[in-house]
């Protein structure tokens, strides 16, 4: 069974950037289509961006596009968020999530396989 573990995220202020990883154990990533989440305090869990199986697609959420990039590194079964021009609405823990689907790579349910998410905080 394939397990995450993310990493990269700290502390940040406004404008800044940061790159999160999310590497795999216990098995590879060929397959399964790749994802972000992400939860701040209060807040439920939000998509934040996808990566199709294939590594021929990818996607965002509205609140990040042109911010955010999503890339896989398939030799080190690693999944990469890279994040720029960071707003302290970006604050949250952000989680990756792996599953063997083509289809609504958006929506956490279809997700099976989860990280342990890593804290990403946006001073003002």
């Amino acid at each position: 069974q394939v397990q995450l573990v993310e990493s990269g995220g700290g502390l940040v202020q406004a404008g800044g950037s940061l790159r999160l990883s999310c590497a795999a154990s216990g098995g590879t990533f060929s397959g399964y289509s790749l994802a972000w989440f992400r939860q701040a305090p209060g807040k439920e869990r939000e998509y934040v961006s996808a990566l199709s199986w294939s590594g021929g697609a990818t996607y965002y959420a509205g609140s990040v596009k042109g911010r955010f990039t999503i890339s896989r590194d398939n030799a080190k079964n690693t999944v990469y968020l890279q994040m720029n021009s960071l707003k302290p609405e970006d604050t949250a823990v952000y989680y990756c999530a792996a599953a063997r689907i083509a289809y609504g790579l958006s929506f956490s349910s279809r997700y099976d396989i989860w990280g342990q998410g890593t804290q990403v905080t946006v001073s003002s």
